[in-house]
C-alpha cells in the first residue's frame, strides 16, 4: 500500500505552554519511532498546505474563524478555556493540521497514494462549529471530510474516532448528515462530558465504562461499528486516531494495548478495502504517553501500509 506521513513543522509551533500534556513533544516521539522502525524511508513524506478560508468554511463559520484569529497572542499564552491554550504559533499550526487532511483527501482521491496519516497538532474532534475546546481550534477530521463531500463528489464517507475521549466536535457538525456515517467509541462519563445521544442512521456511539479492556472495546467495533460501516459502503474512511486509551496513558481508565490498535487498524483498512478502494485518511488526535503513543502510531501506519509483524 502507497501510504503518505504528512505534516509540518508548523505543527510544532504550537506551544502550549510547560506541563501542557498537548505539546510538541507528541509529534518528535511519533516521528522517531518511524525513523527508528525504517518506516521513514518508505512512507511518502509531504510537508502539509494551509487550509483555505472556503476550506475550514465547510464546517466553521466566518464569524468564528475570526474570534479564533483574534485570540491568538503577538507573545505569551492565551487559554481560549481551561485546557486550549494559543501562542503566536498556534494558528499556523492550525491550518497546517486542517490542510493536512485536506491534502491527504487530494492525493487519495487522485491516486497518488491509498492512505495517509496525518501526524499533526493541535487535534480536532473536539472543536464544534462555534466552539474551540479540549486542545482544539479546528476539526480536522469534519474540514478534510466536508471536502471530499464537496470538492470530490463522493456521497459516502465514513469517519471512525477511537480516540478515549467523545469526538463530540464530529459528532456536532455532521448532525444528522446522512453522507457522514460516524462511528465513535469512547469513556463515559467521561470528558467532555456531553449529553450521550441515541443512535441515529448515520451516528453509532458506544460508550465504554471506566473498566473497559480489550474485550469490551473489539465488542464495540464488532458488534455495532463494522455492521454499519459494512451496510453504508463507504466510499473514503476517515480515522480519528486517538491513542489515549492506551493502559498506560494516564489521560483516561480505559485500558487498550499496542495489539487492540493494530486490531482495530485493520478492521478499518478491510471496510476500506471492500468498498473505498482501499482509500484512508487518518489524523492524529489524543495520545498523551509518549512511549505509548510512538509505538501505537508506528503500529497505525504499519497497517495502514500493509506491513504486519
Amino acid at each position: 500500500m502507497r501510504t503518505a506521513y504528512i505534516t509540518h513543522t508548523d505543527c510544532r509551533a504550537h506551544d502550549t505552554g510547560t506541563g501542557h500534556p498537548e505539546n510538541a513533544s507528541r509529534l518528535f516521539a511519533i516521528e522517531d519511532r518511524l525513523v527508528a522502525s525504517g518506516l521513514d524511508s518508505v512512507l511518502r513524506n509531504i510537508d502539509a498546505p494551509l487550509v483555505t478560508e472556503e476550506q475550514l468554511l465547510r464546517v466553521h463559520p466566518g464569524e468564528y474563524l475570526e474570534r479564533i484569529r483574534a485570540a491568538i497572542p503577538e507573545s505569551g499564552h492565551v487559554r481560549l478555556d481551561p485546557d486550549t491554550v494559543v501562542s503566536s504559533g498556534s494558528l499556523n499550526a492550525a491550518y497546517r493540521a486542517a490542510g493536512a487532511v485536506v491534502a491527504g483527501v487530494d492525493r487519495v482521491m487522485k491516486g497518488d497514494i491509498d492512505s495517509a496519516f496525518c501526524g499533526v497538532r493541535p487535534p480536532g474532534h473536539h472543536a464544534e462549529s462555534i466552539q474551540s475546546m479540549g486542545f482544539c481550534l479546528f476539526n480536522n477530521i469534519a474540514v478534510g471530510a466536508a471536502h471530499a463531500l464537496e470538492a470530490h463528489g463522493l456521497k459516502k464517507v465514513a469517519i471512525v474516532d477511537f480516540d478515549v475521549h467523545h469526538g463530540n466536535g464530529t459528532e456536532e457538525i455532521f448532525d444528522g448528515e446522512d453522507r457522514v456515517l460516524f462511528c465513535s467509541s469512547f469513556q463515559h462519563p467521561f470528558y467532555p462530558f456531553t449529553e450521550l445521544r441515541k443512535n441515529t442512521p448515520n451516528r453509532i456511539s458506544v460508550p465504554l465504562n471506566a473498566t473497559a479492556g480489550t474485550e469490551e472495546f473489539r465488542a464495540a467495533v464488532t458488534d455495532h461499528w463494522l455492521p454499519a460501516l459494512d451496510a453504508f459502503a463507504p466510499e473514503l474512511v476517515f480515522v480519528s486516531a486517538g491513542f489515549d486509551a492506551h493502559r498506560d496513558d494516564d489521560m483516561s481508565q480505559v485500558s487498550l494495548t499496542d495489539a487492540d490498535y493494530r486490531w482495530v487498524s485493520d478492521r478499518i483498512v478491510e471496510v476500506a478495502n471492500t468498498s473505498a478502494s482501499g482509500r484512508i485518511v487518518s489524523a492524529l488526535e489524543g495520545g498523551y504517553e509518549l512511549n505509548s503513543l510512538a509505538r501505537c502510531a508506528e503500529a497505525h501506519v504499519r497497517v495502514l501500509m500493509g506491513i504486519h509483524p
